[in-house]
């Protein structure tokens, strides 16, 4: 299993970037896809999270109305379309991708990718 994130870098406040999660070994469209952050020195948070089914999305109230989560499972990538960034978006960024099925769950990372917001 493998979840290799990329698309961060140095980028001005107000600016735009796209992640992009690449999977492989395992069956992507049954998994829900998220992209979780890590800010130094804090916790590691939810950002945003698309479901297998349905394609619902969820998105923390930080980054509503500016961040857009989608996937293509042809593909087997998700993105994280990041506008008006925010010197408090920076931190590492990681893919998660999980599923439970009979009663067990399933739960990967990637390695994550730098984002840093600053003029």
């Amino acid at each position: 299993v493998q979840l290799v994130e990329s698309g961060g870098g140095l980028v001005q406040p107000g600016g735009s970037l796209r992640l992009s999660c690449a999977a492989s070994g395992f069956t992507f469209s049954s998994y829900a896809m998220s992209w979780y952050r890590q800010a130094p020195g804090k916790e590691r948070e939810l950002v945003s999270t698309m479901r297998s089914a349905g394609g619902s999305r969820n998105y923390a109230d930080s980054v509503k109305g500016r961040f857009t989560i989608f996937r293509d499972n042809a593909k087997n990538t998700v993105y994280l379309q990041m506008n008006s960034l925010k010197p408090e978006d920076t931190a590492v960024y990681y893919c998660n991708a999980r599923r439970i099925a009979l009663l067990k769950e399933y739960d990967y990372w990637g390695q994550g990718t730098q984002v840093t917001v600053s003029s």
